[in-house]
């Protein structure tokens, strides 16, 4: 069967056992709504009326809260500190005694849908365990991006951070060994739970929603950008890359390295709107030239939402986008992450044509409902082990 043939909620034989099964879902965070969050979305169909497991439940002014709709949200006590839902990185040292305080009941499956420490929370014995994982902590396993996020801490935080690192990363070990069964979102998340938990791990792309096929239209003259901006997505590059090439570029999302690149800014060619609907981003999407993605991602599920709506790819070639853009099919991949580097690939871009019905089948290889189908036959071979 082909991915893009599956019936939401997988096989029907899968799909009754887990209607049959007592579950609760558990999630790292609950503060706006992402890609974590859309995955925990798409989990919570394959299990109706299940409870939701939470560190923190306190989402940001104006910005839309996850769809759970019929599923109750419990979360631990961090939640109720003052600013939670805007500081809760600075939270990070009190959440694996957080996660430990939270006693699940005795049910037959547990699904964690997680990028931090939820897979810690207390699992009854009877209990099958089973780790959706968007990746471990890179900011507290791999020391580069651990010093880089270390800079975004409140300055009384930083002399402690090490510490904090060791002491999490021993929590999050030990709660990884208590895991049944690990699902990543890509090859390359699955490379990481093999090195840093020693655990194997099967691979299930996250859930895409897919648009109906666009027209053929032409593609306007601009290129775009679109996510939270932190310094390892590396939006610096696209802002100088268009910039001495002379292209407009239009920056959609917030975080702190748009504020820095947009703050005196002098240049007409760069144009940044902040945080936007699903909306206004879609509208986005079919005229742009081309998206710009010069970060290294887990996965990175904006590559494909642009595929879908027929706009291609110039995306860094590591990491979860060497997974989603077919190089010369449906974008254009670079190996140098530098200026120079993405420059020569969009020169390159500019020479060759995409087929924007190619480019939105190619996505429906990442939809919602081939996410739920492989997820469903998992969780079903986990309840019958």
């Amino acid at each position: 069967m082909r991915a893009t043939d599956a019936s939401p909620g997988g096989t029907s034989e899968a799909a009754e056992r887990l209607r049959r099964c007592s579950a609760v879902l558990t999630h790292h965070w609950l503060v706006r709504r992402r890609g974590g969050e859309r995955v925990l979305e798409a989990l919570a169909e394959l299990l109706p009326g299940a409870p939701v497991y939470t560190l923190v439940h306190r989402s940001r002014p104006g910005q839309p809260p996850a769809r759970l709709d019929g599923h109750a949200v419990l979360a631990s006590p961090l939640s109720w500190l003052p600013g939670a839902g805007r500081w809760y990185p600075a939270l990070l040292p009190l959440m694996p005694l957080a996660a430990r305080l939270m006693c699940l009941p005795p049910v037959d499956l547990v699904v964690c849908s997680d990028a931090a420490i939820a897979k810690a929370m207390r699992v009854d014995r009877r209990s099958r365990l089973v780790c959706y994982c968007h990746s471990p902590m890179r900011y507290v396993w791999e020391p580069h991006i651990a010093e880089q996020y270390a800079q975004t801490l409140p300055a009384l935080l930083r002399p402690t951070w090490r510490a904090v690192c060791a002491r999490v990363r021993r929590a999050d070990y030990d709660a990884a060994q208590r895991v049944d069964c690990f699902v990543a979102n890509s090859r390359t998340v699955a490379r990481r739970i093999e090195r840093f938990y020693g655990r194997p791990s099967e691979v299930v792309h996250p859930p895409v929603d897919i648009p109906p096929p666009p027209p053929a239209n032409r593609r306007e003259n601009f290129y775009l950008c679109v996510g939270r901006h932190v310094a390892y997505k590396r939006l610096d590059l696209a802002v100088e890359a268009c910039e001495q090439l002379g292209c407009r570029l239009v920056v959609i999302g917030d975080g702190p390295d748009a504020v820095r690149l947009a703050r005196g800014r002098k240049s007409g060619a760069v144009t940044f709107l902040g945080y936007q609907s699903d909306e206004v981003i879609r509208q986005h999407y079919a005229p742009a030239r081309a998206l710009l993605f010069p970060g290294e991602e887990d996965f990175g599920i904006v590559p494909v939402e642009a595929l879908a709506h027929g706009c291609p790819a110039i995306a860094y070639g590591v990491g979860g986008a060497a997974e989603t853009v077919a190089d010369g099919r449906t974008g254009v991949l670079f190996d140098a992450q530098t200026v120079a580097g993405l420059a020569t690939a969009i020169t390159r871009f500019e020479g060759l044509t995409f087929d924007a019905a190619v480019l939105h089948e190619h996505a429906r290889g990442f939809s919602r409902e081939r996410f739920q189908y492989e997820m469903a036959a998992i969780l079903s071979r986990v309840l019958s082990q």
